[in-house]
């Protein structure tokens, strides 16, 4: 695989401070049933990092020692790990917001049978990867049979209340662009989706959120191999917007990897460029990592959070473009 580190090191990308942290965003692991082309974590179901049932341990008193509310969890597919269902509980035992981000074929495979039921009795939100209402380009990005079993997922988390008005159950989409383009006008696609799942299979969702594909990883491997790394760089460089800065997830979010290691964005962990610098921070050095006004570690892929109408782990950060 090409490494894109040190096509981004050099950056022009202006200098960003922290805000308020409200959120830790938590890689249990790389193992994923999936192996999505615009992964950047490059997630397989042949990945053995795990999060150690001692990191674990750590998590919720971090966030409580910090006044932290949402839990973040991600992988690969964080329901693999064996201690998900218990990190889980333990977290809405301290009244702490949990975010599930699921591949949705996660909830059909063997041993996972009752998983969906889970989520909706610990009041989970489920962000879930669709990255289109066809069944050719979800196939052509994230493998056979994935349309067909994302949606017999997502019928399933209907049937429990996802989606469904005044439940409290929240069921958000993700959707990322098939190639080196940046995703359209979120509000414009989301009402698209909404009208053919409902039509063509009966689905209800909350919110549709738009997310520009990172220049690392397995997609950016993928751009220098096909010779489009610096096209895309170059399109996202010429579509930044300034007024992003103040509201990019770095901000407000903390990433920690499957050693328990910070790192102020997922991007960030997957270049492995820890916060604050070289100087590699812990779980255990949580409440010094969350200080207002300290420095973010930026490099050439932040103009991914940044290009047209802005991009987040929550989506969009304009309406428009």
């Amino acid at each position: 695989m090409h490494q894109t580190l040190p096509l981004l090191k050099t950056t022009q990308f202006p200098s960003l401070r922290r805000s308020t942290t409200t959120t830790l965003q938590v890689n249990l692991g790389y193992k994923c049933n999936q192996s999505c082309i615009h992964c950047h974590v490059n997630a397989g179901p042949n990945r053995t990092e795990m999060m150690s049932a001692d990191t674990i341990e750590l998590i919720v008193p971090a966030m409580q020692a910090t006044g932290m509310t949402t839990l973040d969890l991600t992988g690969g597919a964080p329901e693999l790990h064996p201690q998900f269902q218990e990190l889980v509980q333990l977290a809405r035992a301290a009244n702490i917001n949990v975010i599930d981000r699921c591949n949705l074929t996660i909830l059909l495979e063997p041993g996972y049978e009752g998983l969906a039921e889970f989520l909706a009795k610990n009041q989970v939100e489920v962000i879930a990867s669709l990255p289109c209402y066809s069944t050719e380009n979800v196939d052509q990005q994230r493998g056979k049979s994935v349309f067909s079993k994302s949606i017999l997922a997502l019928q399933q988390l209907n049937s429990l209340g996802y989606g469904q008005a005044d439940s409290g159950l929240l069921l958000n989409l993700v959707y990322n662009p098939q190639g080196p383009t940046l995703p359209p006008e979120q509000n414009a696609l989301e009402a698209d989706y909404k009208r053919i799942l409902k039509e063509d299979f009966n689905i209800l969702f909350n919110r549709l959120y738009v997310i520009t594909n990172m220049p690392i990883q397995r997609f950016g491997s993928t751009l220098i191999s096909k010779g489009q790394f610096h096209s895309y760089m170059q399109l996202l460089k010429d579509n930044f917007h300034p007024q992003h800065l103040d509201t990019v997830m770095c901000r407000s979010q903390i990433s920690v990897d499957w050693e328990g290691y910070l790192y102020d964005c997922d991007f960030n962990q997957q270049l492995n460029m820890p916060i604050g610098g070289n100087h590699r921070l812990h779980l255990l050095d949580l409440k010094s990592a969350v200080g207002h006004d300290q420095l973010i570690t930026v490099a050439d892929h932040c103009f991914g959070c940044t290009a047209g109408q802005g991009s987040s782990c929550g989506g969009a950060l304009t309406e428009d473009n």
